[in-house]
């Protein structure tokens, strides 16, 4: 089985400011995780469209459940292909994500597109589209569950990245506010804690069959 996701959303910016962002988006406060980025291929085709293949390299919090699948130098970091294509003559950048880490425990693919906003010719509207799945045995609902939730964190984050991105080529000065620093800590502090009870509870129930 396969979870799928959809999803739309604005900025409101235009669609070259927007395609400009793409490419200056790291770093910026909502990516921390993204540690580097480098191009593998990049050509201008003969219609002039411009397609590019990047390699990103970025930290992966597993839970503890799952590192014990994961060779230890793989357990906290994560490598992603992402291709893309940008057609200035239809006004369109379509960019294809997918990992190539950990890809046998869980396979997350993501399709997004980039359009003018039909309604409003001085937005930009992104459709986006995931696919997240995994064969391991008996893990597989739960792995997928698991990464659907980690996608939809991750999605919010990106907008708010773009955001910020855009603010900043625009000449504004962008800033988290203080709610939104203490929320996000609040929910990491709240993960590990709840990390931490599984941890507490699997040893206890290990201990009651010895």
């Amino acid at each position: 089985m396969v979870k799928y996701f959809y999803c739309s959303g604005l900025l409101k910016s235009t669609w070259d400011q927007v395609c400009t962002a793409f490419w200056q988006r790291y770093p910026n406060p909502y990516s921390n995780h993204v540690l580097t980025e480098d191009i593998i291929f990049r050509e201008v085709t003969p219609n002039n469209c411009l397609i590019s293949r990047r390699l990103l390299t970025k930290t992966s919090r597993s839970p503890r459940w799952m590192e014990r699948y994961l060779p230890k130098h793989m357990a906290s970091s994560a490598y992603i292909i992402e291709d893309s294509i940008v057609d200035p003559q239809k006004r369109t950048m379509t960019t294809l994500t997918w990992n190539i880490s950990h890809a046998r425990l869980m396979s997350v693919e993501e399709r997004c597109h980039y359009e003018v906003d039909p309604e409003n010719g001085s937005w930009t509207e992104i459709k986006r589209e995931a696919w997240i799945s995994s064969n391991v045995f008996g893990l597989s609902r739960a792995i997928q569950e698991f990464g659907l939730a980690r996608f939809k964190t991750s999605v919010t984050k990106t907008m708010k990245g773009f955001e910020y991105v855009l603010a900043k080529m625009q000449g504004e000065t962008p800033s988290r506010s203080l709610a939104e620093t203490a929320t996000e800590r609040a929910r990491e502090t709240a993960l590990a804690a709840k990390e931490k009870a599984k941890d507490l509870a699997s040893h206890a129930q290990k201990k009651q069959f010895v």
